[in-house]
């Protein structure tokens, strides 16, 4: 029985790049390369007087990836030197992706946070802006809260039965044939639709409804849902199709071959298989469109008070609430104390409410999507197939 070494490669084994796997740095030896050269980066920056954190990391990366490239050359031969090298640059470019969503994400959190834990927290959620003026250090966003869930619950009833079905459609049916000349219409104009303005859905939905009622002033929360349904029909339309295609042709000969109808193996085989997927497309189109601000401000209007009814008058958003609150800029204080003239109660004066409830609301945007998105995960776990049944 023989065993086999495993000898160290010698220097032009190195130099030319035919050093094994198994030749290989340990990892540290790279994060030693790493503390390197952010030392070094400090060094320069000191002598120059500008020492920050921002100037460190990039300098400091740049540097890591000189230093690592030649320290990996040396040590590991030019195959793997380069493997290191585009390895540094592929973890930078993810660094800089992240960089602005950590920052509005920071942003946004410490700027909102305030004002919903407050005196008394989430009182900012359970009020809404009924008899607040000027500068009151008060009010809240309940109303807009129950309005965005409402249109955009309105909205999400109207898309997704229309793109789902229309994706099912493309998939199941336009095949072959004239249905299938059908199908690239659809899909052309589908594709057409994703390139909407918003702003030009808010147009359609506000003159569909004066053309329907003749009332040029009509603002109901039905408008909002409908102006945002044409927005997130494209969206559910693509991501669902994309969704059932995944799904195995062998599954539907299986229904087929069994003797199950087309419209039950798309009911019970197909839809059940591709669930998950269907529900990421559809939380996937209330997020492109619960954000949206223009559709709403020719459709729905804003409302300071509480209305729950999307059939009769204006209703308020938080995209709509965000924007007229940043829009008001500081308020003007003339006093210490205002007093609500609804409630007769005293509230302290601050010049920088309106930005404090923008943010705040902002936050609470945020908030309801990332809780839509935790919704849908969970729907994806529970009621897609599991593997072994």
């Amino acid at each position: 029985m023989s065993t086999t070494t495993t000898s160290k490669p010698t220097h032009s084994e190195l130099l030319t790049g035919s050093a094994t796997a198994e030749n290989r740095l340990p990892g540290w030896h790279m994060l030693l390369t790493a503390l390197a050269a952010v030392l070094l980066a400090v060094l320069v920056l000191a002598l120059f007087g500008s020492v920050s954190i921002g100037g460190v990391l990039v300098l400091g990366y740049g540097l890591h990836l000189v230093i690592g490239y030649l320290y990996s050359r040396v040590r590991e031969g030019r195959r793997w030197a380069a493997d290191r090298l585009v390895t540094m640059l592929v973890y930078g470019a993810f660094a800089v992706a992240m960089i602005p969503l950590i920052s509005l994400l920071w942003e946004v959190l410490h700027r909102g946070i305030v004002r919903i834990i407050g005196p008394i927290p989430l009182q900012f959620w359970t009020m809404d802006m009924a008899g607040v003026i000027g500068g009151m250090d008060t009010g809240g966003i309940s109303h807009a809260i129950v309005g965005t869930l409402l249109i955009t619950l309105g909205a999400s009833l109207i898309s997704v039965p229309i793109g789902l079905f229309t994706s099912i459609f493309l998939v199941e049916y336009a095949r072959y044939g004239a249905l299938k000349v059908l199908g690239r219409g659809v899909t052309f104009l589908v594709d057409v639709m994703t390139g909407i303005p918003s702003i030009v859905a808010g147009l359609f939905g506000l003159a569909l409804f004066i053309t329907i009622t003749n009332d040029p002033g009509i603002r109901i929360g039905l408008m909002g849902s409908v102006a945002l349904s044409v927005l997130m029909i494209p969206t559910v339309v693509r991501s669902s199709e994309e969704m059932l295609r995944l799904v195995p042709m062998e599954l539907r000969e299986a229904a087929y071959g069994l003797g199950v109808p087309k419209w039950l193996t798309i009911v019970r085989v197909v839809l059940r298989t591709a669930i998950a997927g269907l529900t990421t497309s559809v939380t996937l189109a209330i997020a492109r469109v619960i954000g949206e601000t223009a559709p709403l401000l020719l459709t729905v209007g804003a409302l300071p008070l509480m209305n729950a009814n999307l059939f009769e008058g204006r209703m308020q958003t938080l995209p709509t609430f965000i924007n007229s609150q940043y829009r008001s800029g500081n308020a003007v204080c003339n006093s210490d104390v205002m007093t609500n003239p609804i409630t007769q109660i005293d509230y302290a004066c601050s010049t920088t409410i309106n930005y404090d409830r923008a943010w705040a609301a902002a936050l609470t945007l945020i908030l309801i999507v990332m809780l839509l998105n935790v919704i849908a995960r969970l729907v994806s776990y529970y009621f897609s197939p599991k593997l072994g049944r």
